[in-house]
């Protein structure tokens, strides 16, 4: 645990505090996991809601709920290229969002950028908006479409079009390169289960943003003042969406969008001074984090997610990390590892049936 705390002050060599921080929070969710599944697995104690079969769900809706309200009221507390993909993704935009947040903040809202944008739009001829009108009509939202049934209609077919491409490829790519042989064995088998996988993903991804629009408007059919806390419920109305995705990917997506949902929060929370704004607070957290996660990958390895051990262990020799079993000697000081090691080179290149290469895994040698 001193060791990885230590070696976590490396995160210093990013210039970049939000992206300090953006890491900072990832490693944070990752090392609750660690500590929730160990928790668990020893009969300790539950979150509510994690003993749900859907648990995952809920921490994916809550986590949707806190980004889609920062997208619209504060997108100054997202990276540039989330909202960047939120936006493309979306079928709203940028000046109807500006008018929202300038809408919800009950300031004048700036009917000259926004009439720039409806000018060319088929029903903008339905508009009639003043300076300080209470609530944005689905009119300005969906100028292209009159009907918000028909406007939902489209929002699904239009996102599967636009993302559907980019999650063949996010499927298709790690199949054929993690998986060579297998697909060389079987293409058409590889290419079809890349393909299904791509077209559920893009089938969830379709339905939060219809879920998403389907609440704005309907919010705007039973109301007629705005308010911001709408975009947070529509952005948990939303998450439902995940309950699309395979059950094995519910909770790594989960983990995906918890911290930038935290990082949101965390920014919000300090511009309102409601909390300090302590210089450097990233890089302790992050310290911190890091030494609980070699704690865990040393003596509760399966508390952590496959792909996160397994990423930890491209770059770390570690002893107990690793699949195999720990040698008698854990204590094992390092004259005897080179002793060890120098053995290993006196003996032939195969042995007992092993490859030279396999003979000479230091990870196989204990102490390293």
């Amino acid at each position: 645990m001193l060791a990885g705390s230590v070696a976590g002050l490396a995160i210093l060599a990013l210039d970049d505090s939000s992206r300090r921080r953006t890491l900072s929070l990832y490693l944070l969710a990752r090392l609750a996991q660690c500590a929730y599944n160990s928790a668990k697995s020893k009969n300790k104690f539950h979150f509510w809601g994690s003993h749900w079969r859907h648990g995952d769900a809920l921490l994916f809706s809550l986590a949707s709920a806190q980004v889609m309200y920062a997208f619209v009221m504060r997108p100054e507390s997202l990276p540039k290229s989330y909202q960047e993909f939120i936006l493309k993704t979306g079928p709203v935009a940028d000046p109807v969002y500006k008018a929202v947040r300038e809408c919800c903040r009950g300031g004048p809202v700036d009917l000259t950028a926004l009439s720039a944008y409806l000018s060319s739009k088929r029903n903008s001829d339905l508009i009639n908006l003043t300076t300080n009108s209470s609530i944005i009509p689905c009119s300005v939202i969906h100028p292209d479409r009159a009907s918000c049934l028909a406007q939902n209609v489209n929002v699904v077919s239009s996102t599967f079009k636009k993302t559907f491409p980019l999650y063949f490829s996010l499927t298709f790519v790690p199949f054929v390169v993690l998986r060579l042989q297998k697909f060389l064995e079987s293409p058409a088998a590889t290419c079809w289960r890349a393909l299904v996988g791509a077209v559920r993903s893009t089938t969830f991804l379709s339905a939060f943003v219809t879920l998403f629009q389907a609440a704005i408007c309907l919010h705007r059919k039973v109301a007629n003042k705005d308010h911001k806390l709408v975009y947070w419920f529509a952005g948990l109305m939303s998450g439902l969406s995940i309950l699309l995705e395979k059950k094995a990917r519910r909770a790594e997506l989960a983990l995906y969008v918890l911290p930038r949902a935290g990082d949101s929060l965390w920014y919000i929370l300090i511009n309102r001074h409601l909390l300090p704004n302590i210089k450097n607070a990233e890089v302790a957290l992050f310290c911190m984090c890091m030494g609980g996660i070699m704690y865990f990958l040393e003596y509760e390895p399966d508390t952590m997610a496959p792909f996160l051990r397994g990423l930890i262990r491209r770059f770390l020799a570690s002893k107990i990390s690793n699949p195999s079993p720990p040698p008698p000697n854990r204590n094992a000081s390092y004259l005897q590892t080179l002793n060890a090691l120098e053995q290993s080179r006196t003996q032939p290149g195969v042995d007992n049936g092993l490859p030279t290469s396999e003979q000479y895994n230091l990870e196989s040698i204990p102490g390293l």
